[in-house]
């Protein structure tokens, strides 16, 4: 498992651990290797690495098959660095699977639909698809590299990942997260959305069950794709939403892009508004249905719901761990 130490990385170890796998996990800065509880995986063993290194700086051994996970999530950071960790990355993990007589799981992103809208097939990026942001394109790259390449492969493509569908749990919050922060937080008083867009928000147990699943019948998903999402996507308006439901934050209001004024908005509120839509706008403007047909028929898996009191189990996580304002932090 590449990007062992990471959010999605550290749960698919600790589930496949549990399950009793021999489990090896790619760790760079990082050394352990936690689940989403935030406990050490027990029978993890952890490997130094490096992605952008030839066979990722690993001696080869051999291995059943590689969990690629490890990517650059930064959506605006520069094309070269983007290339060097999720392509260049991607190809050198390649190679160590290869060198290992190893099969290939990549977890990639639904969202390499770029700014296609409508129903999303499960199945390679065509040819002219244009890119709402860096980050989409370079991992619509990197699929084509690992489809490419000649090792047995199976491509992964979880959404948008929070919390736990049971009890909104998360080791660590996404960069989506800080958007519904600035408007708790009363830092961001506006919400601007096309009506009728939508967010692809998945539990982060379903994505890693998903892939656990994938992974243990490999042979049976190899050469495909398959989307790791919810089973209904979200108006994105939910986001202010749920803000608005909350006694003690404050009330954003959701406007539709053409009525966005951001010239009438205070110079800080102005910063944080300009910073939030470069990097997330073009979420905030389309409606992808990502058909999940071929991942259900292949793990039997259905996303649990995906409504409100979900959202609030996550809120109520926030405000537990501090990462969202408590009743008397609104303005902290």
């Amino acid at each position: 498992m590449t990007g062992a130490a990471g959010l999605i990385g550290g749960e698919v170890c600790a589930r496949l651990a549990a399950r009793g796998h021999a489990v090896a996990g790619l760790v760079r800065r990082n050394p352990e290797i936690r689940g989403n509880d935030g406990a050490l995986v027990d029978g993890a063993r952890a490997l130094a690495g490096d992605v952008t290194q030839p066979l990722m700086g690993l001696a080869a051994e051999p291995f059943d098959l590689v969990i690629h996970c490890a990517a650059s999530l930064e959506f605006d950071a520069p094309e070269e660095e983007l290339r060097a960790v999720n392509v260049e990355g991607t190809r050198n993990a390649l190679a160590f699977a290869a060198a290992a007589g190893a099969g290939f799981l990549h977890v990639s992103t639904a969202y390499v639909c770029g700014a296609r809208d409508g129903v999303i097939a499960e199945g390679p990026v065509p040819e002219g698809t244009a890119f709402t942001n860096r980050y989409e394109a370079s991992k619509a790259e990197g699929e084509a590299v690992v489809a490419a390449s000649g090792v047995p492969f199976a491509i992964a493509r979880p959404s948008i990942v929070l919390g736990d569908s049971a009890s909104g749990e998360i080791r660590d919050f996404p960069s989506l997260c800080n958007v519904f922060r600035l408007m708790a937080r009363g830092k961001v008083t506006q919400f601007p959305c096309v009506p009728g867009s939508t967010l692809d928000l998945v539990p982060l147990d379903h994505v890693a069950a998903g892939i656990v699943v994938l992974a243990e019948r490999f042979e049976q998903a190899q050469g495909g794709y398959f989307h790791v999402v919810a089973r209904d996507a979200l108006p994105a308006a939910a986001l202010a939403h749920g803000v608005q439901r909350v006694a003690h934050f404050p009330d954003p209001a959701v406007v539709a892009p053409e009525d966005y004024d951001m010239e009438a908005l205070s110079p800080a509120e102005r910063l944080l508004a300009g910073r939030m839509l470069a990097t997330f706008g073009a979420y905030f403007t389309r409606s992808p249905e990502f058909d999940d047909a071929k991942f259900r028929g292949v793990t039997g898996l259905e996303c649990p719901a995906t409504e409100d009191a979900w959202l609030d189990r996550l809120i109520a996580y926030g405000i537990a761990r501090g990462y969202l304002p408590g009743p008397t932090t609104r303005s902290s």
